[in-house]
């Protein structure tokens, strides 16, 4: 790999809908700058970046993947990203390291679903972008019409600079609308040449246009123009360039990664727009400007960590500033603990090659760098700043886990708190109150793929079954109950009478206990064995078998005896009577009700509206988006989101995200109650 200065170093993040053709496309980029020998094919398990198992089989791209080329004198690192849905937050992840984002769209499918996702993730990340126009060698592919849906969708700083020569098998070139230059590909070489005559109309129509769009981002140039001086094409594409930096122009090329067509041009472009090298830092309370320059103190954030099965623990390190060579002792911002890079490394797909430095700008990974995780800041003692980074997504979908070989429990939290180092988006927990170990993440093929790396990684088999529903149970009315236990055995015995009364509290209240025996019928010092008592027969269940909240227990009366009487006597004594008081208080059951915050596009919004009714939830704020989507917020019940997220994307063609959050507890209503019978006969 070429030796490049900082300035000449551009982190290309490649996104777009699956199958819209980005790993073939970064193969088909390998193999024209010579970094590889021959092109892998996606659909034989042989590309540079889908080498994982689990991509192989499934013929998709399921995590980030760096590939350096070198081109014109710049060292390009190309980061492939998956484009399903539940991939998504690795296009966010190589976002945060990208100066520049090529939106790869289909010329056969247009616009599609993730295609709008990743177009909103890359004006989150505030990166300039550019639309490669791919697989226009295909039956029913259209440049045109791919171009149309773009401005529908994005608008009209779209700005188309090429337009293909031929269509679908018959592509053989492209147009230059700058200029006015064809290139066409005669057994693989690139000859440039005038424009075929067939297409000269077209041509000028297309060029004047993209000039109007160019030109209208200066006004000195905008003056020229209208007074009839035509700026040169240098002066355009120096336009151009400043304006995609700015994101006020997108623009359009187009070719194919199967045939070769095009790829130049956009390397080209790629290398002529500049990075954006500076950084927002903290340093204690105050915020601090990085310049990123080459020359300045180390500075580096981990975005990615990878368990290699040879190689153990690898991060990848972003450089914000200054040189790294092996051997840099650094501090992480997060721990304040010092890590050494031993040894630093370029990686292409899965191959890691020792470099003698990494500069500002550019991507490393660090073997065996323990303790730190994606996010966390490498910098110097003396200036221990700290970057920001993205949070960790929300998950949509949840299973519980259960090991399929007795014993197998310790190994199964260890193997899962391993993927979770490496997949920010996937969320480990254990329910105390269910006993279930619930693994949470993007959707049902995220977690399908979590299992397969599971077994593969480590060896852990396990059966999957729908997470619980943290039922609870209250009282709606006072009631009073008498708990006796009396036993006697052959020496001490043992006797405690309770005399409680149970009152209802209001919803989220908890629980009070109330003394207020008089007369030293119950000694003092059984009194907290009472409390420890109730607080048991509450955990343990009411009526219903569930634990039992927002209740005020009263303890006013009861008995001892001066031998026989214990804490332990008590403790059951206070058990007893709650179960007694509680199923005379007419007992109901409590479910969790979930706030859920849902974007769609408007044009879903009928049909969205429907299901949560159907789901018995309560719409409270239904309010116009961003670019034509709809805000909506419902309360709905918990037990009735266990596939809300498969369904909303399946019901909005993958264009529809949410959120759901606790919000309170409500009644279950009465007809439903018996759905918890399996539940209560489970705890008897």
């Amino acid at each position: 790999m070429l030796s490049v200065t900082s300035d000449r170093i551009r982190n290309v993040a490649l996104v777009g809908h699956s199958g819209s053709g980005k790993t073939t496309l970064v193969e088909a980029l390998l193999h024209l700058t010579g970094a590889v020998t021959r092109v892998g094919r996606v659909e034989d398990g042989t590309s540079v970046c889908d080498f994982e198992p689990e991509e192989v089989r499934h013929g998709a791209s399921l995590k980030l993947a760096v590939a350096p080329v070198s081109f014109a004198g710049h060292k390009v690192n190309l980061v492939d990203t998956p484009g399903f849905v539940d991939f998504l937050p690795e296009a966010e992840l190589a976002l945060s390291v990208a100066d520049l984002a090529v939106v790869v769209v289909s010329a056969v499918d247009g616009v599609e679903p993730q295609t709008e996702d990743v177009w909103r993730l890359c004006a989150a990340a505030d990166v300039p972008r550019i639309v490669f126009v791919n697989k226009l060698d295909r039956d029913r592919a259209s440049f045109e019409r791919t171009v149309e849906a773009l401005h529908a969708a994005f608008g009209p700083a779209l700005a188309a600079l090429e337009i293909p020569i031929g269509a679908e098998s018959g592509l053989r070139g492209v147009v230059d609308l700058l200029t006015d230059e064809a290139v066409t590909y005669d057994g693989g070489a690139r000859v440039a040449g005038p424009v075929p005559e067939e297409m000269a109309a077209e041509e000028h129509r297309a060029h004047d246009d993209l000039v109007e769009g160019i030109v209208v981002g200066d006004d000195a140039m905008t003056e020229r123009y209208l007074g009839g001086d035509v700026p040169s094409s240098s002066e355009l594409e120096g336009l151009l360039v400043a304006s995609v930096g700015q994101e006020s122009v997108f623009p359009v090329i187009c070719g194919s990664a199967l045939t070769g067509v095009g790829l130049e041009r956009l390397l080209e472009l790629a290398c002529e727009v500049p990075p954006r090298r500076r950084v927002v830092a903290r340093a204690g309370e105050r915020e601090v400007e990085i310049e990123g320059d080459p020359a300045g103190e180390p500075l580096a954030q981990a975005f990615r960590t990878v368990l290699d099965p040879f190689v153990g623990r690898i991060t990848m390190l972003k450089v914000l500033s200054g040189t790294l060579r092996p051997d840099v002792a650094l501090v992480d911002s997060s721990t304040r603990a010092e890590v050494r890079l031993h040894t630093l490394e370029t990686v292409r797909g899965k191959e890691l090659t020792p470099v003698p430095e990494a500069v500002a700008g550019d991507i490393v990974a660090v073997p065996k760098l323990t303790g730190v995780h994606a996010g966390d800041t490498l910098a110097p003692r003396s200036s221990p700043v700290v970057v920001g980074f993205l949070a960790p997504p929300s998950p949509v979908h949840a299973v519980a886990v259960t090991p399929r070989t007795s014993g197998d429990e310790d190994r199964l939290m260890d193997g899962l708190h391993k993927l979770q180092q490496e997949d920010r988006s996937l969320s480990v927990s254990r329910d105390d109150e269910t006993h279930q170990t619930v693994v949470a993440g993007m959707g049902e093929m995220h977690l399908q793929v979590v299992l397969e790396r599971l077994r593969r990684i480590c060896g852990v088999e396990v059966d999957v079954e729908d997470v619980k529903v943290p039922y609870r149970e209250t009282v709606t009315a006072p009631a009073a109950a008498e708990g006796k236990h009396k036993k006697q055995t052959g020496g001490h015995g043992q006797f405690a009478v309770v005399h409680l009364v149970v009152e209802p509290l209001p919803r989220g209240s908890g629980f009070e206990f109330v003394d207020k025996v008089v007369g030293g019928a119950i000694p003092r010092q059984f009194i907290p064995a009472v409390e420890k008592g109730v607080r048991r027969a509450m955990s343990h269940g009411g009526a219903h078998g569930l634990p039992v909240v927002d209740v005020q227990v009263t303890c006013d009366d009861g008995k001892a005896h001066a031998v026989d009487s214990s804490e332990t006597a008590f403790e059951m004594a206070a058990q007893l009577a709650f179960s007694s008081a509680v199923a005379d208080a007419s007992p109901v059951v409590l479910e969790p009700i979930s706030r859920v915050e849902i974007a769609v596009p408007t044009r879903f919004q009928g049909d969205v509206l429907g299901d949560l009714n159907a789901r018995r939830g309560r719409v409270v704020a239904n309010e116009p988006g961003d670019a034509g989507s709809q805000q909506i917020t419902a309360l709905v019940p918990t037990s009735e989101l266990a596939r809300y997220g498969v369904d909303l994307r399946a019901a909005t063609g993958g264009r529809g995200s949410y959120v759901a959050s606790f919000d309170h507890y409500s009644d279950l209503p009465a007809h439903l109650v018996a759905r918890l019978a399996p539940a209560k006969a489970a705890r008897a």
